[in-house]
């Protein structure tokens, strides 16, 4: 079993909704495309009050991938604030392996 690493984007001031599909839809893809391999990697959105967080679970711990480039290119575009933390390593995960592929989120 591969290690996960988990890290998120925290966006200040938080963006209101309709201005993230953009970002749901990278997610999404993202999403899919891991499942479709054999390589693990899930996004969420998380919309609170004072940030926008974007959380982000793989079995890679760099952030130096496309879909990194990606978030932070359509972050830019919308003049977004953001900071995005290290990876961390993601202690006791096999029992939650399997959420890790899916996505049901809609941001909310």
């Amino acid at each position: 079993m591969n290690s996960l690493w988990a890290y998120a984007y925290r966006i200040v001031p938080p963006q209101p909704s309709r201005r993230l599909g953009p970002i749901r839809s990278l997610l999404k893809d993202e999403t899919a495309a891991a499942r479709g391999s054999v390589r693990t990697w899930s996004g969420r959105l998380v919309l609170e009050r004072r940030a926008t967080h974007i959380l982000i679970v793989s079995d890679a711990p760099g952030r130096n991938h496309s879909i990194n480039r990606l978030l932070e290119a359509e972050l830019e575009r919308l003049e977004a604030a953001f900071s995005v933390t290290e990876p961390l390593a993601v202690a006791g995960h096999a029992a939650g392996v399997e959420w890790l592929v899916t996505y049901e989120g809609n941001g909310r």
